[in-house]
């Protein structure tokens, strides 16, 4: 006999544990499913530490997302007793006319975000560890950090849980379709019927919904922890960092909390599928992380300590979908988010959550919806 909720949540990464948890704060009957047992190392919601910023270089819509952000991760982190949000400063730095440098303070100026314009020399003094081109400007705001995203997961399931939510691990939904009540979900494990249903599963949204594939890319992505001499890598002289080393290249960082220094390239990986996803970190790409340490942050450029693959699922203009499914407005999409959406998790949760309820006072910026993908 199939289980009757009123919303299941299929993939419990950053978007899907967060919108279980804001649902069950709401009162709504709520079950979450995911085919691993989440935090895990699968998908995208891993890896020690996420970026958060305020600046938005991508497009100052997703400047009052990411404030709600913090307020949300900052309750989070109130229910859970965990510590999820560790700010440090961050700065985006680049050539003045590069899309990093001009995309960040067009946001901060649109939406009087605390920042300060750094030349070069100013940078270096104040964050010796990196060897910046004399040219080189910066923008340092002072309320970026990072957020642990195992924790963070932890935090929503728990919240979830304690709110009503059911949580069910190692399940795989092999089928979904409309039906009478609302929409029929079917995995290796049994059959639900749920009044509504949030797919929000990662890079394995194309299974879910097939007319996405064609519209989606999945991406390969390795982060790399190297060694490092305190104290010029901790966290009140190395912030966290993103940084345009040419045109159509970026690459980001974090201090170092105990792990080492943390240092991953944006958007810069091979493509690949969610049963083609190559695990194994590279000696090559090793070098070629090495090369870019002995030219930008060489003191950074110590033993290896760790690896780790993550994916990003993208669309060709770097922006999330979120919105109703053309078939059914019972059903809802939340994912790609193009390797920068896992910030904006929380606020993102809280208001499908609210959606989904039928509450439209905070609805989703129009940048997201799915029919763009649609237009020449």
């Amino acid at each position: 006999m199939p289980i009757a909720t009123e919303v299941l949540v299929v993939g419990l990464g950053a978007m899907g544990s967060c919108t279980l948890a804001a649902l069950a704060r709401r009162g709504v009957d709520a079950i979450g499913i995911d085919r691993f047992a989440p935090p895990h190392t699968e998908g995208s919601s891993h890896g020690a530490s996420r970026i958060i910023r305020e600046a938005y270089y991508e497009d100052p819509a997703y400047v009052p997302l990411v404030r709600e952000a913090y307020t949300e991760w900052a309750r989070l982190a109130v229910e859970s007793g965990r510590p999820l949000l560790h700010q440090t400063g961050g700065l985006c730095y680049g050539p003045p006319d590069g899309v990093l440098v001009q995309g960040a303070l067009t946001s901060a100026r649109a939406h009087d975000v605390a920042h300060e314009l750094l030349d070069a020399r100013e940078m270096t003094r104040r964050f010796p560890a990196h060897r910046l081109p004399a040219h080189y400007m910066g923008v340092l705001e002072r309320r970026a950090g990072w957020l642990d995203p195992e924790q963070c997961l932890a935090a929503a399931l728990e919240v979830a849980a304690r709110h009503g939510a059911t949580v069910r691990t190692h399940e795989t939904v092999l089928a979904w379709e409309p039906s009478a009540q609302g929409v029929r979900v079917t995995t290796d494990v049994a059959t639900y019927e749920a009044e509504r249903v949030v797919l929000s599963a990662g890079m394995w949204m194309g299974t879910l919904v097939p007319s996405l594939n064609a519209r989606l890319t999945v991406q390969r992505n390795v982060l790399y922890w190297f060694a490092s001499a305190p104290p010029v890598f901790d966290a009140t002289r190395f912030p966290v960092f993103l940084g345009e080393l040419a045109p159509d290249l970026l690459w980001y960082g974090f201090p170092d909390v105990g792990a080492g220094v943390k240092v991953a390239m944006h958007q810069h990986g091979p493509t690949c599928t969610p049963e083609t996803v190559d695990r194994t970190v590279h000696e090559d790409e090793i070098a070629a992380m090495r090369a870019r340490l002995a030219v930008w942050i060489p003191e950074a450029n110590g033993p290896l300590r760790r690896t780790a693959v993550c994916t990003y699922t993208n669309t060709r203009d770097g922006h999330f979908v979120i919105d109703t499914h053309p078939a059914s407005d019972r059903c809802w999409i939340v994912s790609p988010c193009s390797g920068h959406g896992f910030k904006f998790a929380s606020a993102i949760g809280a208001r499908v959550a609210a959606l989904v309820s039928g509450d439209a006072s905070a609805p989703l910026p129009d940048l997201f919806r799915l029919d763009r993908l649609d237009r020449p």
